[in-house]
């Protein structure tokens, strides 16, 4: 299960980490956007801004529980690095109860603060039962939410992406098949995928656990070598010459206090960061609603739209905290900063080609979830300003990133809200306002915001250039060089 991501090809390490994460995203949003599809299908508008609020409440919870994990993430990144297996094994222990007993917390608030987010949210009438049901059943199924991406986020800091994408490939399948019994053959609307996406998610922790058993207790096959040197280069033949195995006890699974600061320094000002970026979605969304329900039906659709292209992005950032972090551990600086500079490269790059598709079809996406025209037509307006964010984002996603890697995540939350408070909420405030009449204005907030954030980057990257290595690496340059000229 533990791989080595200090070796080998900068490039091609950043690949065979990065594209498992990316289908594992691509099914879990895709699964998503097919709850909003199969609601158009059977339901109006009203169903689909109750499916669009209630997902976007779900997603926000989601990202920040992942942003948390990210301490963990980023934890065992380095312990694996450095080969602290004993620091590995009780950051795993200790995680797991951290985030149970604060997932049934965070039921009971939800729970209680349940017409307050509808009332914040600005839920048009017509959907505000449905909304509430749809909360209803996805925050008793946060547990199960929460487990899921715990899991996942402790295999990836294990250097493993590729088991995270069996298992919501499991959820992914299930939760399509749900949807069409639910809310097609049982006819529960917006409830009915809620339910979907609860019964899915639970699969998936389900699979993900027996799984896990089933690794741990298979024994080897075929002829073990008897020496140590013989079973390393076997490992190295295997692609895994660094994986040790780790050991949880029950002691690993007390808390233990300096294992959960370094856990919670990491991953609050990540959850912090995701958390605020949510919010200004969801400050977006509200906006959005005083404004009608197909305006609220067409921005709910293009955050469904966006948040599938900014599946790139966020495979990114994952996977350079994943690598910079073992290799922060290893000190080779060089490959982490190499990791972020290919992670950039390939973000932007996908965001230019995704950017030119969508100014010349964009209603048709948007088609893709509605067939009504006004829906459809502002729907087009807002995903073709809303998508230039797909090419700046990139930037500071991958440097998030890479800044989690070595336990600046600080750097992460601020620039972000920075950005969200001085650009994001003010800019599409004053475009709703100013522009009553179309969703384009409105849709170049967020980009505006994250070129904030790419430059905020930038310069903190080179203003603490030596925490990164860089400095050390120059130094060594210039004495090689010297030595070569005398």
């Amino acid at each position: 299960m533990e791989k080595d991501l200090t070796n080998g090809s900068v490039l091609r390490v950043l690949l065979r980490f990065s594209l498992p994460y990316l289908l594992s995203c691509f099914l879990q949003t895709f699964y998503g956007m097919v709850d909003l599809y199969v609601t158009g299908q059977y339901n109006g508008a009203a169903a689909i801004s109750a499916v669009s609020v209630g997902s976007q409440v779900m997603h926000m919870i989601t990202v920040i529980i992942v942003g948390l994990a990210m301490g963990s993430t980023v934890g065992l990144g380095v312990a694996i690095g450095s080969r602290h297996t004993e620091r590995a094994s009780r950051i795993v222990g200790n995680t797991v109860t951290l985030f149970a007993i604060g997932s049934i917390v965070l039921v009971a608030v939800l729970m209680l603060a349940m017409d307050g987010i509808i009332l914040v949210m600005s839920v048009p009438e017509e959907a505000i039962e449905q909304t509430r049901a749809y909360l209803t059943i996805c925050f008793a199924g946060i547990p199960f939410i929460t487990a899921y991406n715990v899991i996942s986020c402790v295999y990836r800091g294990m250097g493993d992406s590729r088991s995270p994408m069996y298992f919501v490939g499991v959820a992914c399948v299930l939760n399509i098949v749900l949807d069409f019994a639910l809310i097609g053959g049982l006819q529960m609307g917006a409830a009915g995928a809620a339910l979907g996406t609860v019964l899915s998610q639970a699969s998936s922790v389900v699979f993900a656990l027996a799984f896990l058993k089933r690794s741990r207790s298979a024994p080897g096959k075929g002829k073990q070598p008897e020496t140590e040197e013989a079973r390393g280069a076997q490992a190295v033949r295997a692609g895994s010459a660094a994986r040790f195995d780790l050991k949880i006890g029950k002691m690993d699974f007390v808390p233990e206090k300096s294992v959960l600061s370094d856990i919670l320094k990491v991953g609050v000002p990540v959850a912090c960061q995701d958390g605020f970026i949510q919010i200004s979605f969801l400050v977006i969304t509200m906006i959005a609603n005083r404004r009608g329900v197909d305006v609220a039906a067409s921005v709910g659709i293009v955050e469904k739209i966006i948040s599938f292209l900014f599946l790139v992005p966020s495979a990114m950032l994952s996977s350079v905290s994943a690598i910079a972090a073992q290799n922060r551990g290893a000190n080779r600086h060089d490959r982490a900063r190499k990791t972020l500079f290919y992670a950039i490269v390939i973000s932007v790059s996908f965001g230019l080609v995704w950017t030119a598709i969508c100014q010349v079809m964009p209603e048709r996406f948007v088609g893709l979830f509605s067939d009504e025209e006004t829906v459809r037509m502002l729907g087009g307006q807002y995903l073709r300003s809303y998508v230039f964010d797909c090419i700046v984002a990139g930037i500071h996603f991958c440097f998030s990133g890479f800044f989690c890697a070595y336990g600046l995540s600080g750097f992460s939350f601020a620039h972000n809200l920075i950005s969200i408070l001085l650009v994001r909420i003010p800019g599409a405030y004053l475009a709703a306002k100013l522009f009553p009449e179309t969703l384009y204005p409105m849709g170049l907030a967020a980009p505006a915001g994250s070129t904030l954030s790419a430059v905020i980057c930038i310069v903190l990257f080179l203003v603490f250039r030596e925490r990164f290595g860089m400095e050390g690496h120059r130094s060594k340059e210039h004495r090689v060089k010297g030595r070569g000229q005398a």
